[in-house]
């Protein structure tokens, strides 16, 4: 591919990757409007973002070998078109629980763009330049979260927290335009891929007994549940407890977003100085630094707002490194069934953001700690993965392209 080539397939698939974020962002100033129109809870409407989260969990174990064998555009395309009917199921659900089943089968729609984008990348960019990649698509999906809440709010507002489905669903058809005429296939069919349950089955066996990606794909994935578990705790967090209203929640959650996108630039240029997994490893222990420092804030003190957001900017901003990173290094070792390996390390994500956000719940005591606590364990725990790894941060650690391509 020309330089121009690799910007245009960037922009695409960041936008396909946005959809997810987009489909969890954009409805969250919307919550109260829906427990009022609905006549529910919180607790109730909170049900909608762990469906969504199981939804994409187990959804991409299903298209991954779906895109080894069918291709990348045919899964992807029949995948978009269940998101955008589920859109409208979305905003005409006539109670909660019409609601929450919509948006398990938005989920299983929407995570077909989340594993191909990753698999897309693996297909078409050289091995050592995989994580910048990553970091690139972080680039462009970041419009989401930062654009989605304002939107959310001024959707919620004008129209109603319907009319943010109705806004999803024109999305959902405008990418597949996209991707039907302007994306093209990375990878044919191949008709060697069986669709059997017992050989899928051993694929993903095959996937998971690679150390690499085992330790890599874990670690990456328990630090993305801090972002889960920001996404479900902070709208209580804000409005509630520090009383911002929406617009300046939109805001401030659009600039957690920036850190999280500023992270993920700034990584682009420190992999040409440092090897992947050294920058990897640093910056999560500085993350984890941060995170005793936050917990032992919200625990012993009440730490002001302005001290509050600025921690968590710090965080997320880290957050930003290692999440491209870790998920370079988890698919780093393959070649082949490249569709089901991303699809096992997206269901790693997801699979922690649904018990993330479940714990959210079941925590849930009128305070911050319960976020706080959450954040900080999971950033010890993905730490500690990294370590388990046992390679030397300057000689094992490198890309080797002979070795992996």
């Amino acid at each position: 591919m020309t330089k121009k080539q690799q910007q245009v397939l960037i922009v695409i698939l960041g936008f396909i990757a946005a959809l997810g974020p987009f489909s969890i962002d954009m409805y969250l100033p919307g919550f109260p409007a829906i427990a009022e129109d609905l006549k529910t809870d919180d607790a109730h409407v909170s049900l909608t973002l762990t469906t969504y989260f199981i939804g994409i969990s187990v959804g991409q174990l299903v298209y991954g070998p779906l895109l080894d064998r069918f291709g990348r555009k045919k899964p992807l395309l029949t995948g978009l078109a269940i998101y955008a009917l589920a859109a409208i199921g979305c905003a005409l659900s006539p109670n909660i629980w019409w609601l929450i089943g919509m948006r398990l089968i938005l989920a299983l729609g929407g995570c077909a763009g989340m594993v191909a984008y990753s698999a897309i990348i693996r297909d078409r960019f050289p091995v050592d330049e995989v994580a910048r990649a990553f970091s690139s698509i972080l680039l462009v999906m970041g419009v989401a979260p930062v654009l989605a809440p304002t939107l959310g709010g001024i959707f919620t507002s004008a129209f109603g927290w319907r009319s943010i489905f109705v806004f999803l669903f024109v999305i959902a058809l405008i990418l597949m335009v996209v991707i039907r005429f302007f994306l093209e296939e990375s990878k044919g069919q191949d008709r060697e891929v069986s669709l059997r349950p017992e050989k899928i089955t051993g694929n993903y066996i095959s996937v998971l007994s690679n150390k690499d990606f085992l330790l890599y794909g874990l670690s990456g994935s328990i630090a993305m549940a801090i972002m889960f578990a920001y996404v479900s705790g902070i709208p209580f967090v804000l409005m509630k407890l520090y009383g911002v209203s929406e617009s300046t929640f939109g805001w401030m959650f659009g600039m957690n977003a920036f850190g999280f996108i500023a992270g993920s630039q700034l990584n682009r240029y420190l992999l040409n100085r440092f090897d992947v997994v050294e920058l990897t490893r640093k910056t999560s222990l500085i993350q984890l630094v941060l995170t005793v420092i936050f917990l032992i804030g919200v625990w012993r003190f009440e730490l002001p707002l302005p001290v509050f957001a600025g921690l968590l900017f710090c965080i997320l901003f880290l957050l930003g490194f290692i999440n491209p990173n870790s998920t370079a290094l988890s698919l780093r070792p393959f070649s082949n069934n490249i569709g089901s390996a991303s699809a096992m390390n997206g269901s790693f994500k997801m699979g922690a953001g649904a018990a993330i956000s479940a714990l959210m719940g079941i925590m849930h005591d009128g305070t911050n700690f319960p976020m706080v606590l959450l954040i900080f364990l999971m950033s010890f725990i993905s730490f500690m993965l990294l370590l388990a790894t046992g390679k030397s941060p300057r000689k094992a650690l490198r890309f080797r392209k002979k070795a992996y391509e």
